[in-house]
């Protein structure tokens, strides 16, 4: 079995053909998807969605590249959404964006800490966006650690094998995607190749970020089983252990899903 950690789901090509789309991940052992928050108004969709399909689960979050629209966003309003379903099991995708700049950098910190802030509360995993921004993202999450048990996921990791590492010993999972199967991504795998397998999550990031060889391809979640296949070739274990760690380690950080 395998759980595709990161997508979103509500977005378009998929969630016209979700039928379809589902069907094809289950043909392929992927059995759990969790569809992912990036903004309020689309939360409604992603409640519809885990109301209707038992494979389905979700989080409540607001992307950094929509902090600007969201300031008036705290703690509380987050807690308040995350109880309307006890299917919404995780906190984002929240974090720091620094490649793109859509929102100004305080605007991005001060949202990440009110997320932090309702992880604290909730006790569900924080998922952390992080691109161009390594050195702020640890130093929040360092401060947040020491002050409070927190659950970290770092989604779609791309970033330094010493950012690896120190997110490592902060307790963080960390999250592939097909990111790492590009032939551009060498430095990449070779920090993967030295994450232990037990703090590791696999995950589409769909539509984006098809993995080799569909890449240019819009993603789905059937198409994990490549991310997966590589990781397994790279740390040289088989496809299905590498499969089942990565289900327990799901299931380690989120909980059992019904």
């Amino acid at each position: 079995m395998i759980i595709d950690s990161h997508c979103h789901l509500t977005y378009e090509p998929m969630f016209s053909s979700l039928k379809e789309t589902i069907d094809r991940a289950n043909i392929d052992n992927v059995k759990y998807i969790l569809t992912i928050s990036t903004e309020d108004k689309g939360y409604k969709n992603i409640l519809d969605l885990v109301n209707k399909h038992s494979s389905i689960y979700g989080t409540y979050g607001i992307h950094p590249h929509e902090a600007k629209k969201h300031q008036q966003i705290k703690s509380k309003n987050i807690i308040q959404k995350l109880k309307l379903n006890k299917k919404i099991i995780g906190i984002g995708e929240t974090g720091l964006d620094f490649y793109y700049n859509h929102s100004e950098k305080n605007d991005q910190i001060k949202l990440f800490k009110e997320h932090i802030d309702a992880s604290y509360e909730t006790n569900l995993p924080l998922i952390v966006h992080t691109r161009s921004a390594e050195e702020e993202t640890l130093k929040i999450l360092k401060e947040a650690v020491e002050k409070k048990n927190l659950k970290i996921l770092i989604h779609c990791f791309t970033g330094t094998k010493s950012f690896a590492f120190k997110l490592l010993d902060l307790g963080a999972y960390i999250s592939a995607s097909g990111v790492v199967t590009f032939k551009k991504s060498k430095d990449l795998a070779e920090t993967f190749k030295e994450i232990p397998k037990e703090r590791l999550l696999v995950e589409t990031d769909s539509p984006y970020l098809a993995p080799e060889p569909l890449r240019g391809k819009s993603n789905e979640p059937s198409y994990i089983t490549h991310t997966v296949r590589f990781l397994a070739n790279l740390k040289n274990i088989s496809y299905e252990e590498l499969s089942d760690q990565t289900t327990q380690n799901f299931f380690n950080l989120f909980g059992k899903l019904n």
